[in-house]
């Protein structure tokens, strides 16, 4: 049997709970900036390494094939490495909120998933990696 229109699940239906069902992601982000509240970090500076994960609604994009109905996730990342690379901060919380408010002004970004990688931490033991993650959401959203 062949959907008809009145039958058939509307394409553009929401599947996530925060009402938006689609996700773009950009992961492993390298940037090399000079965070920490060590002195040697401040000085020395190290590899950071950030994942992006955007909730918005790609329906309309689909629909145009207009990157203007979407995030231009080229200029984003951009962006995000500029705002990770300049302007050190003692805490890896307080980056992942500079990179998570660029996201939300992205476009139809409703809300962002942010991690940020700090594989070089100054820990004395064998590790793999200390990660942050915050998710931030739109307040219009």
């Amino acid at each position: 049997m062949t959907p008809t229109p009145e039958t058939s699940v509307p394409v553009t239906a929401p599947v996530h709970a925060s009402g938006v069902g689609d996700e773009l992601a950009v992961r492993g982000i390298e940037c090399f900036a000079h965070h920490g509240v060590l002195a040697h970090e401040r000085r020395d500076g190290q590899v950071f390494l950030v994942d992006l994960v955007l909730g918005l609604d790609t329906a309309r994009a689909a629909r145009t094939d207009d990157l203007r109905d979407t995030v231009d996730y080229g200029s984003l990342v951009a962006a995000v490495k500029t705002a990770v690379e300049t302007d050190p901060v003692d805490l890896i919380e307080t980056v992942a909120q500079r990179v998570a408010d660029l996201c939300l002004a992205a476009g139809p970004v409703a809300w962002s998933r942010v991690t940020v990688h700090k594989p070089d931490a100054p820990i004395d033991a064998t590790f793999s990696d200390v990660a942050l993650t915050i998710t931030r959401k739109r307040a219009d959203a």
